[in-house]
């Protein structure tokens, strides 16, 4: 039968004999098989063997589909449960189906579902019966995906307040490539939305003819409108997520430029701004992602409280500022990102930061006023930016709409030497942690150090790739990717004694198992003219220190189609909530060195069985 329905799929694009390279990947797309061009070339010009000619003929063309389509290690399983080799039934799909795909739950419907949606020739799935070309095609589907179906779905409980939750975060998102000259560019904001990113931050600067500019300041990076930026941020901001925006401006503008701001903010982003309380005027907790779906926040300083910003919304105070004190240099690192102290030393008084009273830092500190235009004031809501002094003080002092953000140097020494109080405090309130200033070349620190803290927001340089960015892109593909990732209870609850060093009675241990059999028209290397790699296999655990892990598969010579490795590694989670896992595939070059084919990553527990 598959021989019949194959022919007759193909047959009419041979009426003239021959087909070329083009023609052949046309078919494997009307075959609806996936395909890696430099692989399907290769395996052309290999048929083609000696011959001079540029064109393949019917036989030829079943052969490549075979060498691509038909993987020995999907023929195995499949003879396993079809009793002729031929054709699988629906009640051995059931049976594969549970013993294989672990899917306890499985009946005659889903068998149905599958084949039906699966089963490419017209008289197998009228018969409710799947071939093995059905088969291969259910293999390499999405429903056969490592990842768990029901997490590509939001299916957390989006009821919990903000800080409750990991929120994807960028860092000068306005930059493409580098932090002294790369380009600042609309295509940041494009981008990290379109990825689900949720909070977003622009550095705002004065720009002539009174329009705000965004840029690196002291840098040679280019300037685009702040305008423009809030523009693109309206146009993509709900399309990969419905969850709310946090748009965390690092604010250099006189309260003139500050006011210019505002006014943009409010009449492009209309209703999406969120510029009063949902609710109750007096804020004794976070509002929850679900309640401000659709909704923009802003993040910035503020003078007074909530409620006063609130009395005067019906009021027009344009021209009017509020002045706020706080300690010129609390320390090495503040919230400007320390990108002021490291290109311009004479730049220190326009440092940005912000405090309420508190007591004087050791240091001989002059405390200076930051004038801020009351119209930007009032429309920080839920997110104001609050200058870190201690987490006693924070205890003491701070209210739960006031944010932390944390440079990585200070807030990786405090993970070493006070991770309890660290966790407390991000049980509170939103702490965002930043890349140092001297990572000019945007490189980017391990994000999971943060993450086994609480730390909301953990912001990367989404223009860098690299193991970072993919332990992000790996963790926000859970919950549907809509950029909100509900803490574990042990980071939520503000009694908890947990520290990632010390995991104690958080303690779920559990084993993982993971066969590695094969791989499939990987990236053939840079280095090899005829299609070939080396390939190994890394998979790598990240997690709570006692959690980290690697282990490394044996090199499989000269082959990118179709590696087999049929081995199996075994691990032992302490903390399977905070765990990810990282398959990477390498080429051995040498001895010494790999290189990198592709790689993949995401939570443990959204690992699916089978």
């Amino acid at each position: 039968i598959s021989h019949t329905w194959f022919l007759s799929v193909i047959q009419n694009e041979f009426r003239t004999g021959k087909i070329d390279l083009d023609s052949t990947a046309k078919l494997l797309e009307k075959l609806q098989i996936p395909f890696d061009f430099a692989h399907v070339k290769h395996v052309f010009k290999k048929t083609l063997d000696k011959r001079k000619a540029r064109t393949i003929n019917i036989e030829d063309f079943r052969a490549i589909y075979r060498t691509i389509v038909h993987r020995p290690e999907f023929y195995e399983l499949f003879h396993a449960y079809s009793p002729d080799c031929k054709i699988l039934p629906d009640t051995q799909l059931i049976e594969f189906l549970r013993k294989e795909q672990y899917e306890t739950e499985a009946c005659e419907t889903t068998a149905l579902e599958i084949i039906l949606k699966y089963e490419p020739i017209e008289e197998v799935r009228k018969r409710r019966q799947m071939s093995f070309e059905g088969f291969i095609r259910y293999m390499s589907s999405e429903d056969s995906s490592i990842f768990k179906k029901d997490h590509r779905t939001v299916y957390q409980d989006m009821n919990h307040a903000l800080c409750d939750y990991f929120i994807s975060s960028s860092h000068n998102t306005y930059l493409v490539s580098d932090q002294l000259l790369g380009s600042s560019h609309l295509w940041g904001y494009t981008s990290a939305l379109l990825k689900g990113c949720r909070c977003l931050e622009i550095d705002c600067w004065d720009g002539s003819n009174n329009e705000p500019v965004v840029y690196h300041g002291y840098t040679l990076t280019s300037k685009i409108p702040f305008r423009s930026v809030i523009q693109v941020i309206d146009k993509y901001a709900f399309v990969a997520s419905d969850y709310p925006i946090v748009l965390s401006l690092e604010n250099h503008c006189n309260p003139k430029q500050q006011e210019v701001m505002a006014d943009y903010l409010e009449t492009i982003l209309g209703d999406k701004l969120l510029t009063s309380t949902i609710g109750d005027t007096v804020v004794t907790q976070l509002p929850s992602p679900e309640a401000l779906k659709f909704k923009i926040l802003i993040k910035n300083k503020k003078v007074g409280t909530i409620e006063e910003g609130i009395l005067r919304r019906d009021l027009d105070s344009h021209g009017e500022t509020g002045e706020i004190s706080e300690f010129e240099n609390m320390s090495d690192e503040d919230e400007t990102d320390e990108k002021d102290h490291l290109h311009l030393k004479s730049a220190s008084s326009k440092r940005k930061s912000e405090h309420r009273l508190s007591p004087p830092p050791r240091k001989k500190a002059k405390m200076k006023k930051i004038k801020i235009a009351i119209t930007l004031s009032d429309l920080v809501i839920y997110t104001k930016s609050e200058k870190f002094v201690s987490f006693e003080h924070s205890l003491a002092n701070q209210k739960c709409y006031e944010n932390n953000s944390i440079g990585e140097v200070r807030a990786r020494k405090f993970v070493k030497r006070s991770a309890k109080e660290f966790v407390a405090h991000t049980s509170r309130f939103i702490t965002r942690i930043y890349p140092k200033g001297t990572r000019t070349n945007s490189s980017n620190y391990n994000p999971q150090e943060f993450w086994n803290v609480g730390c909301q927001m953990v912001a990367l340089n989404f223009q860098t790739p690299g193991v970072q960015m993919e332990l992000h892109n790996g963790k926000f593909l859970d919950n549907g990717g809509c950029g909100y990732i509900l803490k574990p209870e042990f980071l939520r609850n503000r009694n908890s004694t947990f520290t990632p060093h010390n995991v104690g009675r958080y303690s779920k241990p559990m084993s993982l198992s993971i066969r590695l059999i094969s791989g499939h028209q990987l990236p053939p290397s840079n280095l090899s003219k005829t299609n070939k790699a080396d390939p190994l296999v890394q998979i790598e655990i990240y997690g709570v220190p006692e959690d980290q892990a690697k282990k490394k598969s044996s090199v499989v010579k000269s082959n990118a189609l179709s590696p087999r490795w049929d081995e199996t590694f075994n691990f032992t989670v302490q903390v399977p909530e905070l765990a990810l896992i990282r398959f990477c595939v390498e080429d051995e070059i040498s001895l010494v060195a790999n290189e990198f084919l592709g790689q993949y990553t995401l939570p443990l527990l959204s690992l699916s069985k089978g």
